[in-house]
């Protein structure tokens, strides 16, 4: 995930220097060849220890209209029914909950899950690729376990657990809550890792900020549940 963020950090940067006008091929390291080219060359540093590259127009443009992956829909597909479950869960956060902490942290999270899955949603429709997933095809991939014969994600609860969570009322509800909440989100965040960790997956633009932003929020919202369960004991 660092080195995605890295290369499109490095290319930001370089589209920046870019607009200014300001031709960096002097700043070019002698052991980075330039591109044949009679336009401005423009500069991605390179990591610590190693040497920049020098990028033409042609080039850069070519970087930024990168196109999405079979990985990125798997992703974006997977995801829907993973924060569907969350919010089967923050419903029943406004029955059982017993403290108005954990209330709000419910309707936070049903208020962004449900705006990220319009976004997952609408993103596959936009370039003709399905919605709904394959269950049969992702069958046996990782990020999925075989559960009383269901088909789980990352994280995801059993109907077992979820039946429990909603048969608890007061304390042991949040309890029961904030404990399931942090596996689901951590499951989460472990399809963030596994998309970025694929090659060439992630480059696209609104997945790769989609999938730094679920990764960023749901570790802080990890935080804050465990701060929570910690006040509890």
């Amino acid at each position: 995930m660092n080195q995605s963020i890295q290369r499109v950090s490095a290319l930001l940067v370089a589209a920046s220097l870019a607009a200014c006008g300001g031709s960096s091929s002097a700043s070019a390291p002698a052991d980075a060849p330039a591109p044949a080219s009679s336009g401005p060359l423009i500069v991605q540093p390179g990591a610590p220890g190693e040497a920049g590259r020098t990028f033409s127009a042609d080039e850069l443009d070519a970087v930024e209209g990168v196109t999405y992956t079979e990985a990125d829909v798997r992703f974006m597909q997977m995801m829907i029914p993973h924060h569907a479950q969350a919010l089967d869960m923050t419903a029943l956060v406004r029955q059982h909950a017993a403290t108005n902490a954990v209330r709000q942290m419910g309707l936070r999270m049903e208020i962004s899950q449900r705006d990220d899955i319009l976004l997952m949603s609408t993103w596959p429709r936009q370039r003709g690729e399905p919605v709904e997933p394959n269950m049969h095809e992702m069958m046996g991939m990782p990020g999925m376990r075989l559960v009383d014969g269901v088909h789980l994600l990352d994280g995801l609860l059993t109907p077992a657990e979820m039946d429990e969570l909603a048969a608890a009322r007061g304390e042991e509800f949040d309890r029961l809550f904030l404990e399931g909440m942090i596996r689901h989100h951590q499951g989460a965040i472990d399809m963030v890792d596994r998309l970025f960790a694929t090659s060439g997956a992630a480059q696209e633009s609104t997945v790769f900020k989609f999938a730094e932003d679920v990764g960023a929020d749901q570790m802080m919202e990890i935080e804050r549940m465990q701060g929570l369960l910690d006040q509890m004991r």
